[in-house]
């Protein structure tokens, strides 16, 4: 994950073309999210799919600009979700948010920014040597994944969502979209990339999903007995703004069964996709499972 990790961070560097003019306050509240660090997970994930696909680790670079593209649009929505008018938060891995170091209106430019530009970096996967063909579709599955029915519609329905009221159906569906569809959507991008059949782009979704609803349900777990050093904001702040968790309507012990068993049934639909190799999805899914971070 290191290795790739590596792969992604020189990417993110090098996202604008050297003779296009950004404005210098844009390009640095762009810079301040974009810098911050993070897991980069959606873009190991699109990386390590390509590779699965295959077994050759040439084919990563095909992938690369579909991975930036991911991070980017991922990096959009922590800002804008940090929003006062959002979610309200002033702490972001362990610094300030976006806009209480550059104002809710550059921060609102800066997510703008980030998520169409987006586009454009996808688009060059095929100077990679990935066909049009995938290209094209990669790029319409990001603005479905990503839009309307995807992760801001998730996004809509928890800010909709009250203790008390969202039933546990209700809950899934929000965590299903407003993260799992973007993790879902950077496997299938890395599935592209290597050209996999469509029956392995299912098993890749599927992994996606599960993966992605376990990932939230642990995030829900950590907001509750998370070490706020590691987390890098305060504990219980969806409780505070009195939002729907899996431990607040069925507990933490039954949460964490939901993590483990969601994660098994991802790792058994990558076993059986028929990839060159396993390990790589597998790996993470497990370290994702332990993570406390």
């Amino acid at each position: 994950m290191n290795g790739l990790r590596d792969l992604v961070e020189a990417s993110l560097k090098e996202i604008v073309p050297a003779d296009w003019r950004v404005p210098a306050r844009l390009n640095e509240a762009v810079r301040y999210s974009l810098d911050a660090g993070g897991k980069r997970l959606r873009p190991i994930l699109a990386l390590a799919a390509a590779e699965s696909v295959t077994g050759e680790e040439v084919v990563r670079q095909k992938a690369v600009p579909f991975a930036t593209a991911i991070e980017m649009i991922h990096t959009y929505s922590l800002i804008h979700d940090d929003l006062p008018a959002m979610d309200n938060d002033d702490y972001r891995r362990g610094r300030l948010t976006n806009h209480k170091v550059y104002g809710e209106a550059m921060a609102i430019l800066a997510g703008d920014g980030l998520l169409t530009h987006a586009f454009y970096v996808a688009s060059q996967a095929a100077a990679q040597g990935v066909p049009a063909d995938r290209v094209l579709s990669v790029v319409s599955e990001l603005a479905r994944y990503a839009g309307l029915p995807g992760m801001v519609g998730g996004q809509t329905d928890d800010m909709l969502g009250e203790q008390g009221i969202t039933s546990m159906e209700e809950l899934e569906n929000i965590h299903l979209h407003k993260t799992s569809d973007l993790i879902a959507c950077s496997l299938r991008a890395g599935g592209h990339a290597a050209q996999a059949t469509p029956g392995q782009l299912a098993a890749l979704e599927l992994f996606g999903r599960n993966i992605g609803l376990a990932f939230q349900i642990q995030d829900d777990i950590l907001d509750v007995v998370g070490d706020e050093t590691k987390l890098g904001k305060p504990l219980k702040s969806d409780e505070k703004q009195g939002k729907v968790t899996y431990p607040y309507l069925i507990g933490l012990d039954a949460s964490r069964e939901r993590v483990r068993s969601l994660t098994e049934e991802a790792v058994e639909a990558i076993r059986t996709a028929g990839l060159a190799r396993s390990d790589l999805l597998t790996d993470i899914a497990n370290v994702m499972m332990k993570r406390d971070h």
